[in-house]
């Protein structure tokens, strides 16, 4: 015992002898899982890491993330019962789109100013570090002023003195034209200090900060040249709208941008031509990786990393898929009908002959032969096949007398009128009146399904990037900024090239382009990639475009290839197969053109609706910041 209490003694005085400090040293002893910001930028692959949470942050509109947004503007029906509301509500919020992320900002100033003050770092790595937070700083502004108009423009963390007037941390909203000026001047300031590399896809690349140049720039001309349809969407501080004055100097950076791209100094870019199917070829663009010209700027997944999305478990078609789990988003017939025919020319889709009779089709896919080969690609039509399988999708029969005989479960069998032994009546994937997760508009999406195995497994999901730029947008941009400064030719001339890629080898002349044309081009090139909302914003078509009127039939079928035309309703093709055994047509496909009666509302876009509204909470804390106008 006298030999345990002797031991403990001795341990107690020699930690207290080696552990002795003052109190101050005590209390000042560092953390050793926290790093500071001296070590945290002394080491590239640190500083990276801190890039890279600041890349997953960048904010977007119908993403592979954010899916639901796709089946909104009419361009898709949402075969979801919880997402209904796209197409039964009268109005969309004012709310509705915006994004006030000043903490992202203040981080991305935080970044800036300690990599720039970092001794450790080399100069090549701080150069493209910086290059690479203000090109993300940059991407944020434009996507706010995108949405809400002018902002103050914050270009240094601020901090708060505790001496109870925090007056000198409100900051007014810059004008519109400030905020775009900013993105512009930023892209230009940056782009030497990015890589010129064709595939750096993931991280800020001189051709990314190119493609953001040309968009920003062609939005602020659109805005400046067509707000004279919305005189009333101003602010008197600049706010809101941009002068008429400075369209062409606009148009005349975005065609520069472009033209700095599609002429190579950037890197190598080009339009994906890999596959001699041209269908598959442009679906192929949404998840080929390996070796893809024409994705400029994404955002990648990686298997078993932990990132992840399930765009293709959601969307993919139900029937055979992994888990039975798809079938969400439903590309509308006003949409598919837009995709032209190859000679150029618009037409619906010929569902009955000149006397009204039905069409007959052998093949299910033989009413869309001929046309525009996007439409493939982006839309999974009936009667074709995905992931090897094939896709399931008919609606029933049509009996002699014209009635529909059908099924109200996927795939259900039944004895036809006058026989004993069931027959399958209706598709594995629909459709089926008010079913969810069928084609409920005779259609799936095609565009971002990943056709991977597994990609359709919640234990495995998709790696398929999600493409925030790429250079069919740039041929475009760079055809439209043409057309506004009166270079026609020029403009037809990049057009052509992205639609000879579709199959559509007509080449268009200076006479047939047109606002409308470009308008047209846009939507079927650019369709599910986030571009119909705030194309139609700055052309500033989009209140007549979704003027809260319902589609009737013949409103659906007039003026297709009118890219400005009401489309506030989605709208269905449902294929059957004929059950009139004395007919010579018995078995034949034909089509028929409905609306859902679920589709009770109509996409009404208001005046307001130009530029998201500011919320009461920022309006308390910062007098400063003005309202949104025609919100009231």
């Amino acid at each position: 015992m006298r030999k345990i209490l002797s031991v403990t003694i001795l341990a107690a005085t020699l930690m207290g002898a080696g552990g002795c400090k003052k109190e101050s040293e005590f209390l000042n002893v560092l953390p050793t899982s926290i790093l500071t910001n001296e070590q945290a930028f002394s080491d590239p692959a640190q500083v990276l890491s801190i890039l890279a949470n600041l890349y997953n942050r960048q904010q977007d509109i119908a993403t592979i993330k954010d899916w639901r947004t796709m089946a909104d503007f009419a361009e898709a029906f949402p075969s979801s019962n919880g997402d209904l509301g796209k197409v039964q509500r009268t109005d969309w919020g004012y709310g509705e789109w915006g994004t006030w992320d000043y903490t992202y900002i203040r981080h991305l100033n935080l970044f800036l100013e300690r990599c720039a003050a970092a001794p450790a770092l080399s100069d090549a790595n701080k150069s493209r570090f910086l290059a690479e937070a203000r090109f993300l700083r940059a991407n944020y502004y434009f996507e706010m002023v995108k949405r809400l108009g002018g902002v103050p423009l914050i270009l240094e963390s601020m901090e708060y003195d505790f001496k109870g007037d925090p007056t000198y941390l409100q900051h007014p909203r810059a004008t519109e034209a400030a905020v775009y000026d900013f993105v512009i001047s930023e892209a230009e300031a940056i782009k030497m200090d990015l890589p010129a590399d064709a595939n750096t896809k993931s991280r800020a690349s001189r051709g990314a900060a190119l493609a953001m140049q040309a968009r920003a720039a062609l939005y602020a001309g659109s805005i400046a040249r067509y707000n004279v349809n919305t005189p009333q969407v101003t602010l008197p501080g600049g706010e809101v709208g941009i002068p008429a004055a400075q369209a062409v100097a606009y148009y005349t950076k975005a065609l520069q941008a472009a033209q700095e791209i599609i002429g190579g100094s950037a890197g190598a870019y080009a339009l994906y031509e890999k596959k001699p199917d041209l269908a598959e070829n442009f679906a192929s663009i949404f998840y080929d990786k390996a070796n893809n010209p024409e994705s400029i700027f994404i955002e990648d997944f990686k298997l078993r990393s932990g990132k992840v999305h399930g765009f293709s478990i959601s969307n993919q078609p139900r029937f055979g898929a992994e888990e039975e789990e798809g079938g969400r988003t439903n590309p509308s017939l006003n949409l598919v009908h837009a995709f032209e025919r190859l000679d150029n020319t618009f037409a619906p889709l010929p569902v009955t002959d000149g006397a009204g009779n039905p069409i007959y089709y052998t093949n299910q896919q033989d009413i869309f032969a001929g046309r525009d080969a996007r439409l493939a690609g982006t839309v999974i039509l009936p009667g074709t096949t995905f992931k090897g399988r094939a896709v399931d999708i008919w609606a029933g029969y049509i009996l002699a007398d014209g009635s529909v005989f059908s099924g109200d479960q996927r795939g259900q069998l039944k004895p036809l009128p006058g026989t004993t032994t069931p027959v399958q009546v209706v598709g594995f994937d629909g459709p089926i009146n008010g079913m969810e997760f069928t084609a409920q508009s005779g259609f799936y999406i095609r565009k971002y399904l990943d056709p991977a195995a597994g990609s359709g497994s919640r234990g495995t999901g998709s790696e398929a990037p999600f493409i925030r730029y790429r250079y069919a947008e740039v041929l475009l941009n760079a055809a439209e900024a043409a057309f506004e400064l009166n270079q026609p030719g020029v403009a037809a001339g990049y057009m052509n090239e992205v639609r000879e890629r579709a199959g559509l080898t007509i080449p268009l002349v200076a006479a047939d382009i047109t606002l409308e044309r470009i308008m047209h081009e846009r939507r079927v090139e650019l369709c599910f990639e986030g571009h119909v909302l705030f194309d139609n914003k700055r052309w500033r078509k989009a209140h007549t475009l979704w003027d809260g009127q319902p589609m009737s039939e013949a409103d659906l079928l007039a003026n297709i290839g009118t890219a400005s035309t009401r489309n506030t309703q989605p709208w269905a093709l449902w294929s059957y197969k004929l059950y009139n055994p004395g007919s010579p047509d018995n078995g034949k496909w034909l089509y028929r053109i409905l609306k859902s009666p679920l589709v009770t509302g109509a996409n009404r876009f208001r005046i307001g609706n130009y530029y998201s509204s500011i919320n009461n909470d920022i309006l308390s804390n910062n007098p400063k910041i003005v309202r949104q106008p025609n919100q009231d």
